[in-house]
């Protein structure tokens, strides 16, 4: 998948800073807590700009987080990609050819077994674990698994250091709705201009 050449995937809370995204060189956004009103002017934008969104699921406001509004999002905004920890959301993004991200928060082991039964029933297309810092589990995950499904990293995720740390431990992109490391890892315009 080609947005894994981001190191970094700036999530979007406010649309202040997705204002600022639309003039940067990210090609890849991930919009975060947005309205359902909004998403016709903010997908026309992001068009205007070259942007790919990602969307939220969970977190769209006015919007049932279930296969119904996933395929009304897709067949209305055909969104780049969408993530969701419902599996019934994953698994609709997948059968109308959106990325899908399967979203787990591994907090403990009860969790961490949940999340082994849910990745093989939905077979995401990539896996966003939350918080980021557990990312040494990654191997473990993988290995149990015995899949290869790239891994985005996200949550807690607050200096160049965590960043470099989550790539190294194997995630191909970190999300994060930290300005600072947006600016610090903003592709050059000569990548974006190659695609």
């Amino acid at each position: 998948m080609v947005f894994i050449q981001q190191p970094i995937m700036p999530a979007v809370r406010q649309m202040k800073d997705f204002e600022i995204l639309l003039s940067s060189n990210y090609e890849y956004i991930i919009m975060l807590d947005i309205h359902l009103a909004r998403l016709k002017s903010i997908f026309q934008l992001a068009n205007q700009h070259g942007k790919k969104l990602f969307l939220h699921a969970d977190l769209i406001q006015g919007l049932h987080n279930d296969q119904y509004g996933t395929e009304f999002l897709c067949q209305e905004f055909k969104p780049y990609g969408l993530l969701s920890t419902k599996a019934n959301v994953i698994l609709k993004a997948k059968e109308k050819g959106v990325i899908a991200i399967q979203r787990i928060f591994l907090i403990d082991n009860n969790a961490l077994s949940k999340s082994y039964a849910l990745l093989e029933k939905t077979k995401p297309d990539f896996i966003e674990v939350l918080p980021a810092a557990v990312l040494m589990m990654t191997k473990e995950v993988m290995a149990q698994w015995k899949l290869q499904i790239p891994i985005l990293a996200g949550g807690f995720i607050r200096t160049i250091e965590d960043v470099e740390t989550a790539l190294k431990l194997g995630a191909v992109t970190v999300t994060t709705s930290n300005r600072e490391l947006w600016k610090h890892y903003e592709p050059p315009a000569s990548a974006k201009a190659k695609k």
